[in-house]
């Protein structure tokens, strides 16, 4: 149940629910009713018992916290369904970021061959001469 180097797995599910409430400061009903209420999903045993793991803890001090400071059940879940949504926006946004940089990448490489194998015919693309002018191209009446 650790994870690489000896640390702890913060997703293993490891507390009993006495431990989980001592730790959060809740009482276990109010472990019970966060569950019922589809706040928090704890791992179960073979059993059925409840196990806690300590990202579970984490997110039941953070209940507990916006409960504290006046905000409904209904409110938390709100809270807590957005800051998934962005979480992941941000996680698509780093993909996207690196899919646009790979792009980039191999576009870079396909001009770089194609201006060795034969000079563009776009304006564009062209490299400039090697004088300082510059041209400016226009459509003529049509």
């Amino acid at each position: 149940m650790t994870g690489r180097g000896g640390v702890p797995d913060p997703h293993a599910a490891v507390y009993v629910i006495s431990v989980a409430a001592e730790l959060t400061g809740l009482h276990p009903q109010t472990l019970r009713t966060y569950e019922r209420l589809g706040l928090i999903m704890p791992g179960r045993t073979a059993g059925g018992g409840r196990r806690y793991s300590h990202q579970d803890i984490e997110l039941l001090r953070t209940i507990a916290e916006l409960s504290a400071e006046g905000i409904g059940l209904e409110g938390v879940r709100r809270i807590l369904a957005l800051e998934d949504q962005v979480t992941a926006l941000r996680l698509r946004v780093l993909e996207l970021t690196e899919e646009v940089q790979e792009a980039r990448t191999r576009l870079g490489a396909v001009l770089a061959e194609r201006r060795t194998q034969q000079p563009s015919r776009l304006p564009a693309l062209r490299t400039p001469p090697p004088s300082s002018s510059v041209v400016v191209w226009r459509r003529g009446p049509s």
